[in-house]
């Protein structure tokens, strides 16, 4: 019933993952799980503005005329189209390898500036990627980076399978405006 989750396969406890929002909420005691899951969902759907949705029409812009002058081709280009739920992936992504608010767009930038070259740089090597993976511990030794899993984002290459967080706000927009920049590091 929410136009965000189309598509959003519900085949796992983790699939809203990304799009609770964060936010403090009141609660009854012994609520229903349902009840607290709509409350939070209809907090992201009124948060994701329409204005954020022009915000992603320009950013599939932005993006197309960076990988058409990476020499990709119309297919590719459709094809890595950006959808609510990738940017949702994005944004979980920067709010998990921010310190602060400040660096959140341009966290946005490399990691787009590196999907638009995956020739070049096709893996985007975000440690909060593995944090996740592994449950968790933020001490990543080499060998972390060589772990079998889709959230590996040091052997898999492109956007990770789902969200690792619930983005907030800033790191939403981040992820829907990302700074003009030639990093492809941070």
């Amino acid at each position: 019933e929410y136009w965000f989750l189309e598509g959003v396969k519900r085949d796992n406890k983790y699939c809203l993952e990304g799009f609770l929002f964060p936010d403090t909420y009141d609660f009854y005691e012994h609520d229903e799980p349902e009840r607290v899951l709509k409350k939070m969902l209809n907090t992201f759907d009124t948060r994701f503005t329409d204005s954020m949705r022009q915000e992603l029409v320009n950013l599939n812009n932005m993006m197309e005329d960076k990988l058409r002058g990476n020499g990709f081709g119309k297919n590719y280009i459709e094809e890595h189209k950006f959808t609510v739920r990738e940017v949702v992936i994005v944004a979980s992504m920067i709010e998990k390898e921010t310190a602060n608010n400040g660096e959140s767009f341009t966290v946005s930038s490399v990691i787009y500036n590196r999907l638009t070259k995956p020739n070049k740089y096709p893996y985007l090597n975000i440690d909060a990627t593995l944090v996740y993976a592994l449950g968790g511990r933020n001490e990543l030794t080499a060998q972390d980076k060589t772990i079998d899993s889709p959230y590996n984002t040091y052997n898999r290459k492109g956007l990770i399978p789902g969200p690792i967080s619930n983005p907030s706000q800033n790191s939403l927009v981040a992820a829907l405006q990302p700074e003009e920049t030639n990093y492809y590091y941070y």
